[in-house]
């Protein structure tokens, strides 16, 4: 089995220590994750807004529309809390979570020119 030179109560892995630096794709990914994790979010608002509208009308009484939009608002509400909690998690660990993905993306891009 492959010794490694990396230990538990060590903060960064060797393969951020051979870049301290950081690397600007980092901060590219990170971006585009978060701008279509935020679009996601306003095309489910818009989504159920538009389905609730829709159907308002069909559905007799309003005790029921009431239902309808107190239980579609907690979903709307659950669901943008945790878009937004992971947008948060992946900011505080972008340098880890990204930067272990780009390591295998260089990686492979290495063994395919080879």
């Amino acid at each position: 089995m492959p010794t490694s030179n990396f230990n538990k109560n060590d903060k960064e892995t060797p393969m951020q220590q051979k870049n301290p630096t950081g690397d600007p794709r980092i901060a590219k990914k990170f971006s585009g994750d978060r701008n279509w994790s935020l679009v996601s979010v306003a095309v489910l608002w818009a989504l159920y807004a538009f389905v609730f509208f829709e159907v308002k009308d069909y559905l007799g009484t309003s005790d029921v529309v009431r239902t309808l939009a107190a239980f579609g608002a907690l979903v709307l509400l659950f669901n943008t809390a945790a878009i937004l909690a992971m947008v948060a998690h992946l900011s505080e660990e972008r340098d880890e979570i990204y930067g272990l993905d780009l390591h295998y993306v260089d990686l492979a891009k290495k063994k395919s020119r080879s």
